[in-house]
């Protein structure tokens, strides 16, 4: 054990709770609205090609996109609440063990996505919900995206495992730099250089690569468990435990990429100009969740080192101060989003047919956005502690379960508005199930806390 080591693990079971949280939140934070603004950025530039189609491009392949970060959170928060919680027992030899297995087997899935990528590029955009005017534009810039698949997943690996070992600023830098970085060379590559929708897939691949570079050297200068090529594990037991700790994530994130192709496909029906204002809105709001995620982010490590220290009633203070910030902070996002929904989808596609869609969208969502405070802290909270079926259902609730089946549904009954609704319908049903699955959970935990109080006695 160093001294770094035990420095952390005093911090985390020893420090002011709100304090804490917000010194661990406020760095993902930043990591969280830079990656959604660089997302949004391909939107915002793509966009000023004056082409619907595309902009629709960029809203299909968001899809696979967020596949591809569904495989990077699966191995990066599988093997980091591991981590976490071998972490607050003091088993340093296994975190190691769990880092090398975790950054190296997810590169390898990252390879196999790009080759099974370009090999069926065609068949895989029109399953993405592209339509034939649109395909063109999908398929350029999905074949940059495939490419960077092994940096992206890479990255996000390792962004994980620095922030779940209380390394967050590390991981700011390296994904802040990388967004930067994108930013500029979308206009370079898009309109510089004449590429067009590529150039703004290859913006993203050029940036990643360098953030992973960033984040590699940041994981090893802030004193975390060493990543060893010998060190990977090919036990069953290593890759249950990923499954335990990642599967939530890549439900959510798969489940929302699905999602995303059930969107494309209810609104291609009513033209291109649906599939760009949807894409528009799914790109805003997951700029206004990425903040709450981000503070969410900040508590997993202070959950896991405690919940695996046996500090319960830590845990649970935790928990609740959590929720009661988050909740007042989307409540005045929502307002201002509410207000200013019309001049927001402007910005990315001035198209008056795109803001009439996109503004009834989105100001629909920001109706039940406050829902969030609660349902994304009590699915993080169960994943750290490596109750899979519980997070699993949570993670996968608010845009899989309840989602999917609900814009296909209403999207037939009711037109765009049943398409424009559906989200917050869902959000609705998601919190009715959230509530009483976490207090289940939190009196488990109490009694937990009991036994262990009276068997010190």
């Amino acid at each position: 054990m160093t001294n770094k080591q035990e420095e952390k693990f005093r911090l985390m079971t020893e420090a002011p709770i709100g304090r804490l949280i917000f010194s661990l939140g406020a760095p993902c934070i930043v990591s969280m609205l830079v990656t959604a603004f660089y997302n949004m950025a391909d939107t915002f530039f793509v966009g000023m090609l004056k082409s619907n189609a595309a902009t629709g491009a960029v809203g299909v392949v968001f899809s696979m996109m967020a596949m591809i970060q569904a495989v990077g959170f699966f191995f990066g928060h599988g093997s980091g609440n591991y981590i976490s919680r071998e972490l607050g027992k003091k088993n340093y030899g296994e975190a190691e063990k769990m880092a090398a297995t975790g950054l190296f087997s997810a590169a390898a899935a990252g390879v196999l996505i790009f080759v099974f990528g370009e090999l069926f590029i065609e068949e895989l955009a029109y399953a993405l919900g592209s339509t034939d005017t649109i395909l063109p534009y999908a398929k350029e810039y999905l074949g940059a995206i495939l490419a960077g698949a092994p940096w992206v997943i890479a990255s996000l690996v390792l962004n994980n495992l620095l922030r779940f070992q209380g390394s967050a600023f590390y991981a700011m830098i390296g994904i802040t730099s990388g967004a930067v970085l994108n930013i500029a060379l979308d206009p370079l590559l898009i309109f510089k250089l004449n590429m067009g929708v590529a150039g703004a897939g290859y913006a993203t691949v050029i940036s990643q690569l360098v953030s992973f570079g960033i984040l590699l050297v940041g994981y090893v200068r802030s004193g975390n468990a060493p990543i060893r090529f010998r060190n990977i594990q090919f036990g069953w037991y290593y890759y249950k435990m990923i499954v335990k700790g990642g599967f939530p994530s890549l439900a959510r994130q798969g489940l929302a990429s699905v999602a995303t192709i059930a969107v494309n496909h209810a609104a291609g029906p009513f033209g291109d100009a649906a599939i760009a204002a949807m894409g528009v809105v799914q790109r805003i709001t997951m700029f206004g969740s990425s903040a709450m995620i981000g503070f969410g982010q900040g508590f997993q490590p202070f959950c896991g080192f405690n919940y695996g220290a046996g500090l319960y009633k830590r845990v649970k203070d935790g928990f609740y101060f959590c929720v009661k910030t988050s909740f007042v902070f989307l409540v005045a996002v929502s307002a201002l989003g509410f207000v200013f929904a019309p001049e927001l989808i402007a910005v990315f596609r001035n198209d008056p047919e795109v803001i009439k869609i996109g503004s009834g969208a989105l100001r629909w969502q920001c109706v039940t956005f406050f829902t969030l405070s609660w349902v994304v802290i009590s699915n993080m909270m169960v994943q750290v502690m490596g109750k899979t079926v519980p997070a699993t259902f949570l993670a996968s609730a608010r845009q899989g379960f309840f989602f999917i089946p609900i814009v296909l549904i209403l999207s037939s009954a009711l037109g765009v508005f049943g398409i424009q609704i559906a989200q917050s319908v869902s959000d609705v049903i998601t919190l009715a199930c959230a509530i009483p699955i976490q207090l289940v959970i939190m009196k488990n935990m109490k009694n937990s806390d009991s036994n262990t109080k009276k068997e010190d006695a």
